[in-house]
């Protein structure tokens, strides 16, 4: 029987030529969501890009469906929780763009300082105004990188050839591992005081959305450059564009914007101190070409019997492997970024303990599932495929323990991580009724089903405590939805956690900070609830 593959956005031609050499094709950019759902159960393989949206009532309606690809990064457009409960593989291009979004950043950078846009168009303008346009060198200059991923390595790799001196900030990538590349690392707030230049390549969460505002600029250099080719949201752009007014700020120039397409934004009144650019990062011939060659490959793969190389989701493992812990995955997924938002400091390594009845399964998938849920939490583009590869190349260590003795549950799992600052540990199990539970934080004893969003404290065992916070909550507006408090009894410690029912800001979570006798409080987010 012919495998049908349904393509519903423009795809460079080289992808196209790959499903239509193993497969029966079907190219249909622009198909609609009604039509989609009328048409989806024919298909065995669906390839989108950021246009189509696959939902929980298409995948309903996708009988035959085995496997979705995404040329590109970005999964937000597919219900990833529907297609792995339907067995669906959802597969993308993590890496097709790093190069040609680590040029244009180095591109923006050139043009910034050496005002290439102004000058070009005053020469068209048939100008001849050298004086007005000179500009900066970069060679001796500082750099200072935010975010070590592949794209940021590059970006660095590239500066030292240029001369410049280069900082790194990275939770994930240890000191040795940046100093093998020959940069310096450094704590955020250092990479501020002594950057000339600053260059962003982290993911948009809670704690790097807005990261670049009027209280971190004003500790930055003056007269600093700031590029920012990662996500939009990651810069107040009114709290850029006065700095830029008051010349804290030297010039900027910007590929992504908080929202796309960009209609109004104070940038746009910046004139020559600022180059804008409509998401060019991954828009170059060859960049279009790999994602589209990378997501047709593993099509074809997948439909011929092998095993997908970037899947987002689990359903590329072994199916007798998955059903004995499939209850655990979602867990473990959701205790790794519990445990990676409450930690602080580049993480050394990641102890995975499976106790008690958990200790006679095959655990790779929950460990897949746990680095997934580390390293997300600052790294774009992890999957249970490439977690393991991007764990070792940050030099984590990863051991895996096993034991029967699991105290009073059935069975357990625990995750310790050994950072800079110390330890922070977590464990959960799955209660009667496939309730995953987390039931431990530090040693803590807790009862909490994982939640969307969270407040977990560590303060002194004292009364009101409660009461303060839950006034700062009612104040806000929250709704707190449960609550649970840990403690020990040789301690005058607790651990508190709160799950609400809407985001936490800053201000608030201050708020709580500064309460007489928290030590720490975090917001912990939670994706797929």
């Amino acid at each position: 029987m012919t495998l049908k593959v349904l393509v519903t956005d423009k795809l460079d031609s080289s992808g196209l030529d790959i499903l239509k050499s193993s497969c029966e094709l079907d190219y249909k950019p622009g198909t609609t969501h009604e039509e989609l759902k009328s048409c989806i159960k024919n298909y065995d393989a669906l390839l989108i890009r950021s246009e189509t949206r696959v939902t929980k009532e298409i995948l309903e309606h996708a009988v035959n469906l085995k496997i979705i690809g995404r040329a590109g990064v970005g999964v937000d457009n597919i219900d990833i929780p529907s297609a792995t409960e339907k067995g669906v593989i959802v597969v993308n291009s993590p890496e097709g763009n790093t190069v040609s979004a680590a040029e244009h950043t180095i591109a923006l950078l050139m043009a910034l300082m050496r005002k290439i846009a102004p000058a070009d168009a005053s020469v068209k303008q048939k100008k001849w105004e050298r004086s007005k346009f000179v500009g900066n060198e970069l060679n001796s200059r500082t750099l200072g990188i935010i975010g070590l991923g592949k794209i940021g390595q590059r970006v660095g790799k590239v500066a030292l050839a240029l001369g410049m001196k280069v900082l790194g900030y990275d939770p994930y990538v240890s000191k040795e591992k940046a100093e093998d590349l020959g940069f310096t690392k450094m704590e955020l707030n250092d990479i501020y005081k002594h950057a000339d230049v600053i260059t962003l390549h982290v993911p948009k969460t809670p704690e790097t959305q807005n990261m670049i505002n009027s209280q971190t600029i004003e500790t930055m250099k003056d007269g600093v450059f700031i590029v920012n080719c990662a996500r939009g949201g990651l810069i107040n752009e009114a709290d850029l564009a006065s700095a830029i007014h008051s010349g804290k700020v030297g010039g900027a120039a910007i590929d992504v914007f908080v929202e796309e397409p960009l209609k109004e934004s104070p940038l746009q009144d910046c004139g020559d101190k600022v180059v804008l650019t409509p998401h060019l990062g991954a828009s170059t011939k060859e960049a279009q070409i790999n994602v589209a060659l990378d997501v047709a490959e593993q099509i074809r793969d997948v439909l011929s019997g092998g095993v997908a190389r970037s899947a987002v989701n689990l359903p590329g493992l072994k199916p007798e492997l998955l059903k004995a812990i499939k209850h655990y995955l979602p867990l473990a997924e959701h205790m790794g970024a519990v445990i990676a938002q409450l930690s602080s400091g580049c993480i050394k390594q990641i102890d995975i303990e499976a106790l008690g009845q958990l200790a006679d399964k095959n655990i790779e998938g929950l460990k897949l599932a746990i680095l997934k849920g580390i390293l997300s939490q600052n790294v774009d583009g992890v999957s249970f495929v490439n977690a393991p590869m991007i764990a070792k190349d940050r030099g984590i260590k990863v051991s895996e323990m096993k034991s029967d003795d699991s105290g009073a549950y059935i069975d357990k799992l625990r995750i310790t991580l050994h950072t800079e600052t110390g330890l922070k540990a977590i464990a959960g199990t799955v209660l009667q009724g496939n309730i995953p539970t987390i039931i431990e934080i530090d040693s803590f004893p807790v009862n909490i089903k994982p939640d969307s969003h969270s407040i977990v404290t560590f303060h002194k065992d004292e009364p009101g405590k409660v009461a303060q916070i839950s006034k700062i909550l009612w104040d806000a507006n929250i709704n707190i939805s449960s609550l649970n408090l840990g403690r020990k009894d040789d301690t005058a410690s607790a651990v508190m956690v709160i799950n609400v029912d809407s985001e936490i800001s800053n201000d608030i979570l201050k708020a709580v900070t500064e309460i007489q006798g928290i030590n720490t409080a975090k917001y912990v987010r939670l994706k797929g609830i």
